[in-house]
């Protein structure tokens, strides 16, 4: 029988502290955002300063491979302490790391081109590190808080501010250059003058400023009720908690025996924890590399993208403030026209349709967007990239997004039991950003053409196909062994009461697929 806090937290009505709570855990993802894509357009400006007009491949990817690895690191050892030490004890932690880290990369010592970059990416790893951090116990905790008829609108409303992340990058990016270009009398396309190395190192600090703002809050969130009951099993100490930000009454949620049923004892990657919960491991973070394969090699598309609708045949000059001015505003623009839209009707549709349902939709249709831009590449669209070609790659993000880049990050929040829930997503992102490592810096690797910065037009081609390849196996993987989720609470869906009778089969995952959707685990453990 479900503990009455427990119980009342799955069907309590959707109140004002919810959406607190969206703020709070968002902010941790708006920071990822702003400082994951405000990296395009400085490094425009760090080019034209440091570099005769952009910095080499080495110097781009070794910035890139920073920040994924201590975004890795971050999500294996964040995630860990989430279970073993608690959320809210970590969560500020996480917060704080990629404030002072933001503030670092601006302060990035020395003004020479080597210890500038030295200090930039020692920084930037320790915001890779912090932003790691932050996606398990953000997840986790508006998971454990949430009721169970919208926990997955709220969930994806947290990642979703990711897309306001890239809107803010972008619009500070823009008004800082404007600011800049106006103030400097001496500026022009082939000459940078000294105060543009001010301008890229406040636009990294400006980014630190609305996840500091809320870290008090973050400090002021009691300890999730599940954690509190069902791992550190003080009842009365998760009803008080929950009193204090749920409308409901101590006396509703007080327990008669203040103790929570034994849960099964077995350790973390132990061969029960497989047999219990492999395939739901494997399925998040085999799903996840997937996606972030795809979803992180969009690199493949901005110069062509830059070429064909900032400098269209070539000729036009920019300085160093109006190149990145531009590099931002077709950030800014893919992120209102696609981007946005696809967080929005996630929040929408995750409740009502079911997160597989919505995951395979956006792998189907990611694979038929790779497509139709990869088959007639190198005979039209390289010749004639235009409005169309446009149109199609803003729906690679509108469909990673209406697709497996949400479902991914909300799905492992919701399949594993209290005691390794944060270990367990955090083990699923880390995959996945290994997945963004290979579909970043592996694509960056395989441009030949130094000067275009783009893959010739058969290799373009074969990319693509790549990609949608991807996509398909994408597909498959959610298909045969991803569970649904909706409508159920987290305690039904740990599956901790189960038999230990074999549950664990490859063999029976493909033969009871067909049942996964709409049914469910206890109905589908019957019918095998």
């Amino acid at each position: 029988m479900a503990l009455k806090v427990l119980s009342a937290l799955d069907t309590s009505k959707t109140q004002y502290y919810h959406f607190k709570a969206i703020i709070i855990a968002g902010m941790g993802l708006f920071t990822d955002a702003y400082d994951l894509f405000c990296i395009p357009p400085l490094m425009r400006l760090i080019g034209r300063i440091y570099y005769s007009d952009k910095p080499d491949k080495k110097a781009v990817s070794t910035m890139l491979f920073l920040a994924l690895l201590g975004t890795v690191i971050g999500q294996l050892v964040f995630g860990r302490l989430g279970d073993l030490i608690g959320r809210r004890r970590v969560y500020g932690l996480a917060l704080m790391l990629m404030v002072l880290s933001s503030v670092g990369c601006g302060f990035s010592i020395c003004t020479t081109k080597n210890c500038v970059l030295v200090s930039l990416g020692f920084f930037r790893f320790l915001l890779g590190v912090g932003i790691g951090g932050d996606y398990p116990l953000s997840a986790t905790i508006m998971s454990e808080f949430a009721n169970k008829r919208t926990r997955g609108a709220f969930i994806a409303a947290v990642f979703s501010m990711q897309g306001f992340g890239i809107v803010a990058s972008s619009t500070v990016t823009m008004v800082v250059c404007t600011i800049f270009k106006k103030s400097s009398a001496t500026v022009s396309e082939d000459h940078t003058p000294p105060e543009a190395d001010v301008a890229w190192r406040l636009i990294l600090m400006l980014g630190s400023i609305p996840a500091a703002l809320t870290y008090y809050w973050r400090m002021m969130m009691p300890e999730t009720a599940r954690y509190t009951a069902l791992v550190e099993r003080n009842v009365v100490q998760a009803a008080k908690d929950m009193e204090k930000v749920l409308d409901v009454s101590l006396s509703q949620i007080a327990e008669e025996f203040p103790l929570p049923p034994n849960p099964p004892q077995y350790s973390l990657l132990s061969r029960q924890f497989l047999r219990r919960h492999g395939r739901d491991l494997f399925s998040c973070s085999a799903a996840w590399f997937l996606v972030d394969v795809v979803f992180y090699s969009s690199n493949l598309f901005q110069s062509l993208i830059y070429h064909s609708f900032i400098d269209h045949d070539g000729t036009k000059k920019l300085n160093a403030y109006e190149e990145a001015f531009e590099v931002a505003k077709l950030q800014a623009i893919v992120a209102v026209c696609s981007t946005i839209p696809g967080y929005v009707v996630t929040v929408y549709f995750i409740d009502r349709i079911g997160r597989v349902k919505i995951q395979l939709l956006g792998f189907f249709f990611m694979a038929l967007v790779y497509f139709a831009i990869g088959i007639p590449f190198e005979f039209y669209w390289d010749k004639h990239p235009n409005m169309g070609f446009m149109f199609l790659y803003c729906l690679t993000f509108f469909f990673a997004n209406f697709g497996p880049n949400t479902t991914t990050f909300i799905v492992p929040a919701e399949l594993f039991p209290a005691r390794f829930r944060s270990t367990c997503h955090g083990i699923s992102g880390a995959v996945g950003k290994v997945g963004a490592i290979v579909g970043s810096i592996g694509f960056l690797w395989a441009t030949r053409d130094e000067d275009s910065g783009k893959l010739n037009a058969t290799e373009m081609t074969i990319a693509l196909m790549i990609l949608g390849g991807v996509c398909v196996v994408g597909f498959v993987v959610t298909y045969f062994f991803t569970f649904e989720t909706m409508g159920r609470s987290l305690e039904d869906n740990e599956n901790e009461e189960d038999d230990d009778s074999g549950q664990f089969c490859f063999l029976r995952c493909l033969t009871d697929s067909g049942l996964r959707t709409n049914s469910s685990r206890s109905e589908q453990n019957i019918a095998a």
